[in-house]
Order: structure tokens, then sequence, then C-alpha cells
């Protein structure tokens, strides 16, 4: 049966690589930063794939902090939370991600996926509604998949398609908008303002992923709603720790106290699976103090992703348009956009192509995510690697 199964499978695997979309895994030799080593290529590589947006995976103080709670509280509780207690480290940093939110309270997980996977199972049963943005991230999507609830999409960020769903769902015991903040493969931004107008109205409470948000979006980092001036009015944020805040792993949801405390007797990734590191912990934490303590990381990145898609265009290339971090270039087939990633790797930047099923078929495209610890050097770099690279494939 195993070897049926694996040859099987070795099949589809075979069939990827023909059609040139099988995905290659790259392995960095050290710490996360704008120039790393590879195991795949000799010298430095910079790097444009990561959502390292503020440039602290491997900042001193949040690396000591780590190191610093792995020594205080162990490698980790060894359970959930309900049977084996909370460190003291998980108050702290949950009370820091509320204040971050806007909101009373905020619980952690492993994941974001976890967060968002055991968050909306847990709300949103057979007598409520969901309505969810048609891009938003996977995560969403699965965690509405495994409500109860009756789910219906809308087109992505159409108010007035918005609009129709939500009174569709008149009636029900309790109606969720859901959606991102920033939208991960356009690099686009909901339209907050008028989400917050539309939820009002049909007395819906708005569930926002801001995880590209977080550390990136508005004046001091705070996210989308500081972005768009409606902080406060955002019923439900969840996010991570494994982008801006520190690049580990981790995620959250930020709430009112009830919604926290419904969700530690009920969800479920939160009854059955460990507690987040306190090493992750800590160093998410300390990102939080930098954030507030640094301002000028996130206007420094501001200005790096406005200098970065401006060269691309003066270069000929047509990145889409937004004011995240992230700056797609649609280059079509996904078979084209592997072959970019793997000839700008050869030049000295890592940058990974994306495609089906990641992204609709014939929409793959090259995504860059800036990062405020790029000089200006490396800016100049990456905007001549990528005209050189776009005329040998005739992008440009």
């Amino acid at each position: 049966m195993t070897a049926a199964l694996d040859e099987s499978l070795q099949g589809d695997l075979s069939a990827m690589e023909k059609a040139g979309t099988l995905k290659t895994f790259r392995h960095i030799t050290g710490p996360m930063d704008t120039e790393v080593t590879m195991a795949e290529k000799s010298g430095p590589v910079l790097v444009l794939s990561s959502n390292n947006y503020l440039g602290l995976a491997d900042h001193p103080e949040l690396v000591a902090a780590g190191q610093a709670a792995l020594k205080d509280y162990g490698a980790g509780t060894a359970s959930v939370r309900f049977i084996c207690g909370t460190f003291s480290i998980h108050d702290r940093i949950e009370k820091a991600l509320a204040k971050l939110s806007h909101t009373e309270a905020a619980l952690t997980y492993v994941s974001c996926w976890a967060a968002n996977t055991g968050l909306m199972p847990a709300i949103a049963g057979e007598q409520d509604a969901l309505v969810s943005d048609e891009l938003n991230h996977a995560s969403l999507i699965d965690g509405c998949r495994m409500s109860k609830a009756k789910r219906l999409v809308y087109k992505h960020s159409d108010m007035a398609d918005l609009d129709a769903k939500l009174d569709a769902v008149k009636g029900a015991r309790r109606i969720f908008l859901v959606t991102d903040g920033v939208f991960s493969m356009e690099g686009d931004i909901a339209n907050l303002p008028d989400i917050v107008t539309i939820a009002k109205k049909h007395g819906a409470s708005i569930i926002l992923d801001d995880s590209h948000g977080t550390g990136v979006m508005g004046r001091h980092g705070r996210g989308t709603a500081e972005h768009f001036g409606v902080e406060g009015q955002i019923d439900i944020v969840t996010g991570t720790l494994g982008k801006a805040l520190g690049g580990a792993a981790g995620g959250y949801v930020a709430g009112s106290r009830t919604l926290v405390d419904f969700l530690s007797q009920v969800s479920r990734p939160q009854l059955f699976s460990n507690a987040l590191p306190a090493t992750i912990a800590a160093s998410a934490m300390k990102a939080v103090e930098i954030l507030e303590r640094e301002p000028e990381r996130v206007a420094r990145l501001h200005a790096i992703t406005r200098a970065l898609r401006d060269g691309l265009k003066a270069r000929g290339f047509k990145p889409l348009e937004g004011e995240s971090a992230i700056v797609p270039i649609i280059v079509g087939d996904t078979a084209f956009a592997i072959r970019m990633s793997k000839e700008l790797l050869a030049e000295g930047i890592f940058i990974t192509g994306f495609g089906y099923p990641v992204v609709p078929e014939g929409t793959a495209r090259l995504r860059i995510q800036a990062c405020a610890s790029l000089t200006d050097a490396q800016i100049e770099f990456a905007l001549a690697t990528f005209e050189k690279v776009g005329k040998k494939l005739g992008v440009v």
C-alpha cells in the first residue's frame, strides 16, 4: 500500500516538475536579514522575499530577550495553558498586543493560522453568518469553512457587493464581516472606512486579519486601522508575531475581554495545542517595545517601498499599486515566475515566484517585500538587477 501511494504521489511531483511549477526550497545558513548566506549559492544574497518588514528578526535586543526567556522559563509549558498554567510572559505580551490593537484584551496562539481557525468556528455557529472577501488569506478561508455558520463571499473590495451580501444574511443571530487588512498577494489595503460604515448599517462585527499591516501600516505601525484613522472601531483583530514583530512564529486574537474569556473556554487550538513558547513571546514583546520607541523604522519602511515601486516603474515594470510594503510584479505564467526567480537568485537576489494555486492561473508573480533595514545601495542593486533580468527574459 505504501509503495503504491508513493508511486502515485511521485507521479504528481513529476508532473509539477515537467510543467516547471515544482517549488524549490532554499536553505539559509544564518539569521534572517536583508543579506543572508545560502547553501545553494556562494556569497551574500539580498533578500526581497521575507516578511521581516521592520528588520527585527536578528535584532540583538530580540535575540537577548529570547535567550533570557529560555533561561527563565525553559523550553515551554509542555502542555496547554488550562492544564499546565500560563507563564507571566504570556500575560505581558497579550496586554501589549491588546494595547497595540486598541482592544480590551488579546489571546495568543502558536500561529495566526491557529488563531483564525480557532476563532471563527468558536464564535459563529449554525444561527450565524460569515461574509468574507474573496481574496482573504487561506487561514481566514479555512476558518470560515470550519464554521457551521452560513458563509457568503463578496467580490474583492467591492463595497456594493459587500452591502448586498450582508443584506442577504439579515436576521442571523451574529453577523461577521471578515477581511484582511493588507492582502498578501495583491499588496492592496481593505477599505476600512467604508467597511466600518457598512458593518454598522447591518449590525455586523468586523474580523480584521492584520498580519501584513501590524508594524507596517499607519504612522506608528499600529496597523491598517491606524492608517485609516478607525482605531477602536474594529471588533476583532487577528495577527501574527511571525512577520514585523520578530519573524519567528505565533499569532493572536484581540478584542473585548468577554471575547477572549470565551475563546479561552472553547477555542480548540487554544484548548488542545501547547502554549506559545516563552522565547517567542519575549522576543515579540521586545519587538513591540522597539516599534513604540523607534517610529522612524516605519517611516523608513514606507520610504523604501515607494523607492522600490517608483524605481521599478522607471525601468519599465508594472508593479501593482498600493501603499503596503508588498510590491507584486505580475508575470503571468507560473513556470515563468519560477524561472525568473531562479535567474534573480543567480544574480544575488532571493525572491520567490508565486503561481497557482497560491494565486489564480495566469496571474503568477514575483512579490517584493520591503524591509526597513535595506540600505540605499541595496535598493539600487535590487533595481539594477531586476532591470538586467527583466531585459534578459523580455519582461521589459
